[in-house]
């Protein structure tokens, strides 16, 4: 039997509700671009990454695919669909072949029948998932949308085999990552353009200067 991590979600569980997780869990075997579930799809299992590299991606409202980012080896996702059974709000795929270990709702809602003080853990574990996408929520709403935007274009380069290549997204879908309108990010872009911090043009966008983009990324911080 292998073991869940006791990473992400599952970081503060008890040594009892990871056991039987992981006896409840069976590996699933992905090639590279097999997809394991896809958007809209409904959720009804939570994973850990044993092997390999997943690509989190979503479709944006002009339909074009957008890679938001890669899961590594030790991450845990899916853990909504132990709750509740609403649509996936992300596909996964694997971005080169990779082992995953899956326990379904149903599977882990039997044994909370059988076993009723599992669910005192599990209620935590809901109770602190929720604290965390507040202070995501928080981050999305409060800080600056230059900050926001400045933390993405970081996060979306790190993502790149080559991260001095250009990123070939439109200011619509870099205004759909950070939650703004593509006015605010077309003013912010245009700052930096004349700041020599990027190079933007109908092709994409291209980073001339890392250095000012982390410290801006990082400037809530201080």
């Amino acid at each position: 039997m292998t073991a869940f991590p006791n990473t992400g979600f599952l970081a503060e569980a008890s040594d009892r509700l990871r056991a039987m997780l992981s006896a409840q869990a069976t590996e699933i075997t992905l090639d590279e671009g097999e997809t394991l579930f896809e958007q809209g799809d409904e959720g009804d299992a939570l994973y850990a990454i044993l092997a390999g590299t997943l690509e989190v991606s979503f479709l944006a409202m002009s339909g074009r695919k957008l890679s938001l980012t890669l899961m590594k080896p030790g991450e845990v996702f899916g853990e909504i669909a132990l709750f509740d059974s609403g649509p996936r709000t992300a596909t996964i795929a694997a971005a080169e072949p990779s082992r995953v270990l899956r326990v379904r709702r149903t599977d882990v809602m039997d044994q909370i029948r059988q076993h009723p003080d599992l669910a005192v853990d599990m209620i935590r574990l809901a109770g602190l998932r929720m604290r965390w996408m507040g202070s995501q929520l928080n981050e999305q709403v409060f800080l600056p949308m230059p900050i926001r935007l400045a933390r993405k274009l970081l996060h979306l380069t790190d993502l790149q085999e080559d991260p001095s290549s250009r990123l070939s997204l439109s200011q619509s879908e870099l205004a759909e990552f950070v939650g703004a309108t593509r006015e605010a990010v077309s003013k912010t872009i245009s700052t930096w353009k004349r700041d020599k911090v990027v190079e933007a043009s109908r092709g994409g966008l291209m980073i001339h200067d890392f250095d000012a983009l982390r410290e801006l990324a990082d400037s809530d911080l201080i």
